[in-house]
């Protein structure tokens, strides 16, 4: 993942007024294009951060909230069946899928900081963030699919590609 044109692209001073408008209500903004481009951003630099960090430790060992152990257990509670080394959009956008997420996200209100922020997820855990491979979801979904990833074995491919070619 490039980062050329990221968040450092906007200096200290366009860094600091973005992160003061992303801490305010959604309601003050409406549709609001350039604030948009913001959030984008920052979902941009959040997936970049993470694959970097997936591609550079054993992602088995990494730890990505306080209680990434209740989180786990809950999303094998209700997703038991939930492919998630290769997602279908369907599994998370589907109005039946929604319906089952909802209750599933609004456990973490007050637990996680920001639980619905959108935030970049890859479909397929074995490749990076494209436009293809890449869906946009809330931050627990993607706390629980990466944290059940991570358990199970399914993003050490990322760590392992990127070992063989260092």
């Amino acid at each position: 993942m490039a980062s050329d044109n990221g968040l450092a692209s906007l200096g200290v001073e366009g860094a600091s007024a973005a992160a003061h408008a992303l801490s305010l209500p959604a309601e003050s903004y409406g549709n609001n294009p350039q604030i948009e481009v913001m959030w984008a951003m920052k979902a941009y630099n959040h997936a970049e951060v993470y694959f970097n960090l997936i591609s550079s430790v054993d992602p088995k060992f990494l730890k990505l909230t306080k209680v990434d152990d209740t989180i786990y257990s809950a999303f094998r509670e209700t997703f038991k069946e939930l492919n998630i080394k290769l997602l279908n959009p369907d599994d998370l956008k589907s109005d039946e899928a929604k319906e089952t997420w909802r209750p599933f996200c609004n456990k973490f209100e007050g637990v996680i900081d920001d639980f619905n922020y959108g935030t970049l997820l890859r479909l397929d855990c074995e490749r990076d963030y494209t436009e293809e491979n890449t869906i946009f979801a809330t931050r627990i979904q993607f706390f629980a699919v990466e944290i059940a990833r991570n358990r199970e074995g399914l993003n050490t491919a990322v760590y392992t590609a990127k070992c063989s070619k260092s």
